[in-house]
């Protein structure tokens, strides 16, 4: 009996698991997501925050191809976890993206990672988050691919209400920082 059910079930997730998202990027986000990083202090140039928005949904559109990731993010987990997929938990778009971004020479921005529900087997999130050079974690703003899985999610910190977010000062990354 188990075997006709199992063949639906799997049946299904094919399916499910061959949408794909699709990654567009229009220039009226990338000039939000400008914005918003401008906005962590006055003194960043414009020019700055535009190609570090831009390189933010470059480097998001790549994860996005890396992982193929399904629809639903928590469905795109249970994948991975029973082995139907190899990769794109949370922490992986997290930790690629800090290894991207930290590798880079921004003069006015430093990357950190965030933690909300930190050990809650179901329920964790990481995120990447940009700072204003010097300021604090918390005035930062949210990169997040993983959510809405091939649409880019940001936000100020303070304004996510789906998460109530901690500084991940020891992550521990593969590059070990």
């Amino acid at each position: 009996m188990f075997k006709y059910l199992l063949s639906p079930l799997l049946l299904s997730l094919f399916f499910v698991a061959c949408t794909k998202p699709s990654p567009n990027i229009s220039t009226n986000t990338v000039e939000e997501l400008s914005k918003l990083l401008r906005s962590l202090n006055n003194s960043i140039p414009p020019a700055e925050a535009e190609l570090l928005s831009r390189e933010i949904f470059k480097e998001s559109a790549k994860l996005t191809k890396k992982f193929k990731p399904v629809s639903e993010p928590h469905f795109n987990n249970f994948l991975i976890n029973v082995g139907v997929k190899d990769k794109g938990l949370c922490y992986q778009w997290s930790d690629a993206l800090y290894i991207y971004f930290s590798g880079k020479n921004y003069h006015d921005f430093e990357f950190h990672l965030l933690v909300a529900n930190k050990g809650e087997y179901f329920y964790e999130h990481n995120t990447l988050v940009v700072v204003a050079k010097g300021e604090k974690v918390m005035d930062g703003v949210i990169i997040d691919p993983w959510r809405k899985p091939g649409k880019l999610y940001f936000s100020k910190v303070s304004e996510d209400r789906e998460y109530k977010w901690k500084h991940r000062e020891k992550r521990g990354c593969q590059n070990g920082k």
